[in-house]
């Protein structure tokens, strides 16, 4: 699949998301999704999704979500997977096949700025935190929705309240120096909807009502039916724990993998499950 022309107010995520981080996600995407498929399932649940609906799966990576989608639409309905990275669709298109799904298809697209189709529903399993300009983005997606239609989506809150995440970065953050400049709270990036107040805001500026923002606590096996030690290797290649080995020397990024077994080891069970808490919202709201 052709790359995305990295451009528009979206180019430096475009980049980002096709030529680094995409590859991690296509190869070690069955993981990710053994930790976060259960949250995604729950999001489609609230989302009552009926048969012959017509669906639009924002930042649909590499189809999971896409899949799950189409099934519960069934052959008279339709999902779109919508992605700026060639590669995860690739992979999603890949996954639809075999699941011999014609009822659903993929588009390289920036969501922000693409014409989108009409849909019942506009989804998204943490697709939507970075985009530049997020009220122009939702209003974009306002506008495929059909009068009736909704808008439902998982976004994580504070790294705080995530130790899934936060207890391996602050084990490999003992090893590293802090960042001269830190992100500006609510930048693109995993945790730019943490601040819920700023997230009705934003949807409401973009043309949504009728919001709702559940906070959705959960425990998230990070082990995934892996090895201690291969967790801590897919944690130290994927995320913010990654994130801040990237220009780390070899004898640094080793010492901070002993520290984050070590972090990880009192968690782990006798069945090899490192279930740590997670803490996202949920999302829904309807077009005005």
């Amino acid at each position: 699949m052709d790359a995305i022309e990295a451009s528009g107010p979206n180019a430096e995520q475009i980049r980002y998301w096709g030529e680094v981080s995409g590859p991690k996600w296509v190869r070690l995407g069955d993981r990710i999704d053994r930790q976060i498929e259960p949250l995604g399932r729950e999001a489609m649940d609230t989302a009552k999704i009926e048969p012959s609906e017509r669906v639009i799966d924002v930042g649909c990576g590499c189809g999971q979500t896409t899949v799950e989608l189409a099934r519960r639409v069934g052959p008279g309905g339709h999902v779109l997977g919508v992605d700026i990275s060639s590669p995860m669709l690739a992979d999603a298109q890949r996954r639809l096949e075999e699941a011999a799904l014609a009822q659903a298809g993929v588009r390289l697209a920036d969501a922000q700025t693409a014409e989108l189709p009409e849909a019942d529903l506009v989804f998204s399993r943490f697709g939507v935190m970075f985009f530049a300009d997020p009220v122009a983005a939702f209003a974009n997606l306002r506008r495929a929705l059909r009068p009736g239609g909704r808008l439902v989506f998982l976004c994580w809150q504070d790294p705080a309240k995530n130790p899934w995440i936060q207890v391996p970065t602050a084990a490999a953050a003992t090893h590293v120096a802090a960042p001269e400049k830190p992100p500006a709270p609510g930048s693109p990036g995993p945790f730019a909807f943490a601040d819920a107040d700023r997230l009705r805001g934003i949807l409401e500026r973009a043309g949504f009502a009728s919001i709702e923002i559940e906070s959705l606590e959960r425990a998230v096996d990070v082990a995934g039916g892996e090895s201690l030690d291969e967790t801590v290797e897919f944690l130290t290649q994927m995320g913010p724990t990654a994130g801040l080995l990237r220009e780390a020397d070899e004898g640094t990024r080793e010492a901070a993998k002993q520290s984050v077994r070590d972090a990880l080891r009192p968690f782990r069970d006798d069945a090899g499950r490192i279930e740590l808490g997670s803490a996202c919202w949920l999302v829904q709201a309807r077009p005005i």
